[in-house]
């Protein structure tokens, strides 16, 4: 049960973070539950602003659990460690409040919402992240929106007039990739988790969605946490660190070359060397 000294404190802690230029994430000895199954047994990792963090591993392991788990997702229940960011936890924080705070989730597999358009969708939670920094914030409105997100359309090879579709509905996965960037771009996050983005595109998509994502990244410096299956992904993209992930942990962490000898030996082959 939620008490009134709770929501001051949470009230406290959005009012505390202005989004400073230097933006870190840190993630102690998280432990958590997915459906009453115990997924994560004690992440360790620290992201700040400007850097990209690879994490791999096999099916199972742990990889979506641990972007929900950050994002708050309700299914995802910590029961040890602590998330925190710019030193202030957030992990009591409900999923719109820590999106308030400048994180955002590209989803694997996003779902259809039904007669919300991805115009009034992005727009209205451009305008309730930023009243959330600042209540006499002035909100965007349809027309300046869509020429505020014209280059974004534009940059992903979209038509203008898809900002007018039903959110997700009846879009290929490549597609529906596509539209969780156009998001992306469009709020600005500070803190950035993409989950398997890559997943479902095909060769051009997937060189378009790199693109727009690494233009976003020297334009802002956001940290990125990208969960990923496949190498090929990191052609375009190059992160400072790789982790694998295995039974809920991370087991082993390196450089791009750690990536590259992964897709070279496989899962199966290279976790036996760790574990023996």
């Amino acid at each position: 049960m939620t008490t009134t000294t709770g929501i001051k404190t949470r009230k406290k802690t959005l009012k505390k973070h202005k989004r400073p230029a230097l933006n870190t994430l840190e993630i102690k000895n998280i432990h958590a539950e997915a459906d009453d199954k115990k997924i994560l047994n004690g992440i360790n990792l620290k992201i700040s602003s400007g850097e990209i963090h690879v994490i791999m591993g096999p099916n199972g392991s742990g990889k979506s659990t641990l972007c929900k788990t950050l994002m708050g997702h309700p299914k995802c229940n910590i029961t040890k460690g602590k998330i925190l960011l710019n030193n202030q936890e957030i992990h009591r924080l409900k999923p719109n409040k820590r999106a308030n705070l400048g994180i955002f989730l590209a989803f694997q597999n996003p779902i259809e919402i039904p007669g919300v358009t991805f115009r009034n969708l992005i727009r209205l939670s451009i305008n309730e992240n930023e009243k959330a920094l600042n209540e006499n914030t002035k909100q965007i409105g349809p027309v300046e929106f869509l020429k505020k997100i014209k280059d974004e359309t534009k940059s992903l090879k979209m038509d203008q007039d898809f900002t007018g579709r039903n959110v997700n509905e009846g879009l290929s996965g490549g597609e529906k990739k596509k539209a969780e960037i156009l998001q992306m771009a469009a709020l600005k996050p500070k803190i950035i988790l993409l989950d398997e983005i890559d997943s479902g595109l095909d060769i051009d998509a997937l060189k378009t969605v790199s693109a727009v994502i690494k233009k976003n990244f020297q334009k802002s410096k956001p940290a990125i946490l990208l969960i990923t299956h496949y190498q090929r992904i990191l052609n375009y993209i190059s992160p400072d660190r790789v982790h694998i992930i295995s039974g809920g942990k991370i087991i082993k962490s390196g450089s791009k070359n750690l990536a590259k000898k992964l897709e070279k030996e496989g899962y199966n082959n290279f976790l036996n060397k760790i574990t023996c």
